[in-house]
């Protein structure tokens, strides 16, 4: 089948490679012409694991091709995937610029039948915008789907070739039957293709992300009763995920969600629920218990060591929003990261593959070290906010010799308290008891008074 994917960002980078892989003729197009020179030489512009051999493979077989030219991929495609950013306006809504303006470019050139999909993430009535602003533009009869995608940052390509289910909203049969055999090859173990109708496919998407980010956001709020209790959050959480109704699938406590679809996923559905005089209540609770969460780790560190943190030096381990992606959009280490420099710190800096992408966001206000272990030299305190595999099972000695002050302050309840505690570690972590270094742990005894008593609350 003759593919044409619009737009070569996260979603329209894997859905292509992931069409292409099954046997598909795909075009991906962008008119950032930079990021398809880069694409064309085999340079791919994200860390997503598995999709660099992915696209290599099938720009060699000559299966997966990258264009700046927008109307010749609609001309030559059948069936074209709309896959192009969508960022939250200034009021939460979602910028729907992007995908109207490809919907007129598709509009001006195809030069017959069409089926045009938005993969992108888009509110409800978003597919009936496109199919307005195609129509404005030709008399050629379009349809127009809605395929929202469901993917995992670290998971993507899995999630694309073995999916939970694919949900298709559609108007017509022919488009039904078309994208049922574009997708036949991802489900043959029996996962569902869901035919539905196309706003309830646009709702989904935004019902599934919000439901997950409302599972985070309680999580976190039953933490903070448990660290004011003194009950183990962990206990908890098992104690109510081995519930079948429940399950244990999204209730880890932490530091809040980031990325690029939850924080705007959850804005989006807030504003859309408002304009359609639905209250939206539970929504705005989650998105406020999510942007308090943020900050649990920064005012925890200022109450150790105090609000003027001049001359003190902060190690922060993982910056990415989740392990197995370089993204930091909406990530909670900014969050703790701009809190410190502004008191002050120093911040030395370590990620496995989020360094170039700090850059972007952070520039040169902070140190970036090459090993986890070498951003703790000299260290008054460790703030860890990714649970990345290298630092799940760390060289706890060469930690506490490394730092000035054996004080850590853990977003993701890496290690369990007791072996933090005979290591001598402070270590706080989210919903449990805190930990406090024995006596003498610290190597500058002056320090030790500065800090707050155990279980202050923020």
């Amino acid at each position: 089948m003759k593919v044409a994917v619009i737009g070569s960002g996260y979603v329209g980078l894997v859905a292509g490679a992931c069409l292409a892989e099954t046997g598909n003729d795909v075009v991906c197009a962008d008119i950032d012409e930079d990021k398809i020179a880069r694409l064309n030489a085999g340079e791919i512009p994200i860390y997503e694991p598995g999709l660099e051999p992915l696209i290599e493979r099938n720009l060699e077989a000559g299966r997966l091709t990258f264009t700046t030219e927008v109307a010749a991929a609609v001309k030559t495609s059948h069936v074209i995937f709309i896959a192009v950013g969508t960022p939250p306006d200034e009021d939460g809504s979602a910028d729907l610029q992007h995908v109207l303006a490809v919907a007129r470019t598709i509009g001006r050139s195809m030069e017959d039948e069409k089926i045009v999909i938005t993969k992108s993430t888009v509110p409800v009535g978003t597919a009936r915008l496109v199919r307005e602003a195609i129509e404005a533009e030709t008399d050629i009869p379009v349809h127009v789907c809605s395929n929202p995608e469901f993917l995992k940052e670290g998971a993507a390509v899995d999630d694309f070739m073995k999916p939970d289910r694919v949900v298709i909203g559609v108007e017509s049969e022919y488009a039904a039957r078309t994208l049922r055999e574009l997708y036949r090859p991802f489900v043959r173990t029996g996962h569902a293709i869901m035919i539905m109708d196309v706003p309830a496919a646009e709702i989904t998407k935004y019902a599934a992300n919000a439901m997950l980010a409302t599972r985070i956001s309680f999580m976190n709020s039953i933490a903070r009763l448990c660290e004011a209790t003194g009950a183990d959050v962990n206990a908890v959480r098992k104690g109510v995920g081995s519930d079948s109704r429940i399950g244990l699938n999204f209730l880890f406590p932490g530091v809040g969600y980031g990325g690029s679809c939850f924080p705007k996923d959850v804005k989006a559905l807030v504003r859309t629920m408002r304009e359609f005089d639905v209250d939206e209540s539970i929504l705005q609770a989650v998105e406020d218990v999510n942007e308090t969460q943020k900050t649990t780790l920064l005012h925890r560190l200022v109450e150790r060591l105090g609000e003027d943190l001049t001359g003190r030096t902060v190690a922060v381990w993982g910056l990415a929003f989740k392990p197995n992606t370089d993204d930091m959009r909406e990530a909670p280490s900014l969050v703790t990261i701009e809190g410190l420099l502004e008191r002050g710190a120093r911040v030395v800096a370590h990620d496995p593959v989020a360094m170039d992408e700090a850059r972007h966001h952070l520039g040169d206000r902070i140190e970036y070290m090459e090993t986890n272990y070498s951003a703790l030299d000299g260290a008054d305190a460790l703030v860890i906010h990714t649970e990345w595999l290298p630092y799940r099972s760390p060289d706890f000695p060469r930690m506490k010799a490394a730092m000035q002050t054996p004080l850590i302050l853990d977003g993701r309840n890496l290690y369990d308290p007791g072996d933090m505690a005979e290591h001598g570690f402070t270590y706080l972590s989210i919903g449990r008891r805190p930990i406090e270094a024995r006596g003498g742990a610290s190597k500058d005894a002056s320090r030790v008074g500065e800090t707050s008593p155990a279980g202050a609350e923020v």
